[in-house]
């Protein structure tokens, strides 16, 4: 859950026309949560973005491309890589 105002891909048609079109870039495997969040919705760190919807398009195009099956790095190495990194961030979720 953010802190700031976000906006549901069903309150706006702009923001779901963004979020469909951004997540069809992720391979297959990512689709489905590792754990479900806010009802099904989006996670709080995607929705923050939901007020600039062309940010959020491009922010999360980028990963949805660096996570290519075409590359050669698997989602274990994906998976590898991002711990180390909100490890050292300190991040919490």
């Amino acid at each position: 859950m953010t802190w700031i105002k976000t906006v549901s891909m069903h309150e706006d048609e702009r923001v779901k026309n963004v979020m469909e079109a951004q997540r069809e870039l992720y391979p297959i495997e990512y689709a489905t949560p590792v754990h479900p969040v806010n009802n099904g919705e989006t996670s709080g760190i995607v929705a923050s973005h939901s007020l600039l919807p062309d940010v959020l398009f491009h922010a999360f195009s980028t990963f949805g491309a660096l996570l290519s099956p075409d590359l050669p790095l698997t989602r274990a190495q994906h998976e590898m890589i991002s711990t180390v990194v909100s490890v050292t961030n300190r991040c919490h979720y």
